[in-house]
Order: C-alpha cells, then sequence, then structure tokens
C-alpha cells in the first residue's frame, strides 16, 4: 500500500512539472521591454546564440517557427581590404610608327632658291611587338550559407537578411522565442552548444541586406496569441507601442 501511495505521488509530482513547462510561455512575466531601434541599414546590435539542444528548444528539434530547417551560417569571410588584389593587365599593346627612307637616294635639304622640284620617296612600316598569350586563373565562388536566426519580428519582420560586419557571415531572420519579444537582441543559431558558448553576448554592427514584410509576419503570428510574447509581437506590429510595452 505504501509504495502504491508513493508511485501515485510520484506520477502526480511528474505530471505537474509537465503542465508547468508547457505553460511556462504563457504564464511567466515577459523580459523587460525596450524601445525599438531605429529602422536604418546599419544598426549596433546585441546578438546571442542558441542551438537545438538546449532545454527550451529541444521540443521543436532543428526547426523554426515556420517549420523549416534551422542552419549555421558559413564560416567566417576575410574582409576585402586584406586581400591582395590583382591588377589588370591589357591584353594590347601600343602599335609603334617610324618614317624611313627607301629610294636609296640622301635626302636634300629644302631650299627656297631651288626651281625644279625635290621629291621625296617616303613608306610607312608598321612596327608591332609580339604579344604572349597569359593564361588567367579564374576564382568561382560560392553563395555564402545564410544562417538562422531568432529575433523580434517586429523589430526585424520575418525574412530580415542581414550580414554581421566583423566576419562577413550572413543571417536570415526565421525564429523568434520568448526571451526576444520586445528586445533588441537577435540570436544566432549555432550548430552545437561549442559555438554557442564561444559566441557568448557581443554587440555587433550589422548592414541589413533585406528587410522582411511586417504584414507577412503579422499574418502568421495573429493565429499563435494566446502566447504573451507573441501577443507583444502583433501588438508593436499593430503600431499599438503602448499597449506592447505594458504587456508583463
Amino acid at each position: 500500500m505504501r509504495t502504491t501511495q508513493i508511485l501515485f505521488l510520484s506520477l502526480l509530482a511528474t505530471g505537474a512539472l509537465f503542465l508547468g513547462a508547457c505553460g511556462t510561455t504563457r504564464t511567466r512575466a515577459l523580459p523587460q521591454y525596450e524601445p525599438p531601434l531605429a529602422k536604418t541599414d546599419f544598426q549596433n546590435v546585441r546578438m546571442t546564440a542558441y542551438t537545438h539542444t538546449e532545454s527550451d528548444h529541444r521540443e521543436f528539434t532543428n526547426h523554426n517557427a515556420l517549420g523549416g530547417e534551422l542552419h549555421a551560417a558559413g564560416p567566417a569571410i576575410h574582409r576585402a581590404e586584406n586581400i591582395v588584389r590583382a591588377l589588370a593587365v591589357s591584353d594590347t599593346e601600343d602599335v609603334g610608327l617610324r618614317r624611313v627612307s627607301n629610294s636609296g637616294v640622301a635626302l636634300q635639304p629644302f631650299s627656297a632658291d631651288e626651281t625644279r622640284p625635290v621629291v621625296r620617296v617616303t613608306t610607312i612600316k608598321r612596327v608591332t611587338k609580339t604579344t604572349r598569350r597569359v593564361k588567367r586563373a579564374i576564382g568561382v565562388t560560392r553563395a555564402p550559407r545564410i544562417g538562422s536566426a531568432a529575433a523580434d519580428w517586429s523589430r526585424w519582420p520575418v525574412g530580415t537578411t542581414f550580414r554581421l560586419l566583423s566576419t562577413g557571415q550572413i543571417y536570415r531572420v526565421d525564429d523568434y522565442g520568448w526571451a526576444l519579444s520586445g528586445r533588441n537582441t537577435i540570436d544566432l543559431y549555432m550548430a552545437n552548444s561549442r559555438d554557442m558558448n564561444t559566441w557568448g553576448a557581443r554587440q555587433e554592427p550589422i548592414q541589413i541586406l533585406h528587410w522582411g514584410d511586417p504584414q507577412q509576419s503579422l499574418q502568421f503570428l495573429q493565429s499563435h496569441q494566446d502566447y504573451k510574447h507573441i501577443k507583444r509581437m502583433v501588438l508593436e506590429l499593430e503600431g499599438q507601442d503602448a499597449a506592447a510595452a505594458s504587456l508583463e
């Protein structure tokens, strides 16, 4: 009897923990609201990192909010100013001209006192320089691998694509998270915990290559407003910034 009671209490505790975990994003307080950054093509943004093996993302496996697969960005790219550039080489060379006499007669100086005409026969001989064919190596570069990023879709709408100026890596916003709602933070997806921990959190200058569509973001989020962090994004996308800031 005692064993049965212990087992029953254990099951109750497990169930409570499970229900608490499922309802966490519905009941817990939202992060402190931050006024949005100016929407410019160059921004200085707080960057964090996450991976699909974290406890709060494990239920979603390696998929983003849209149902697609999360992708890590390609390797860092060296800055352009540190690359040795080859100078352009001309394929043609100037043609030289020179005048010579081929009559065999010594040319006489011109005199105004002479009545008979003096005929000078000259020809133009074209002289060209021999050119060599030079083989040129043409480097074929692959398109950079675009990584996944999570953000508040009211600040960076889904589909927003940006470049990290410090590394040259390119990311696209295709995910969101509770801790990002109402915050000027972008979370970069990393393939594993080691890369995530190495990145940590830092301020990064970014260049926006393409802004996503706010209306597309709104249409997707409107059906998920029972979650408070999504409700806050919806309010801000609708222009209700004060209501979004007051939501807790």
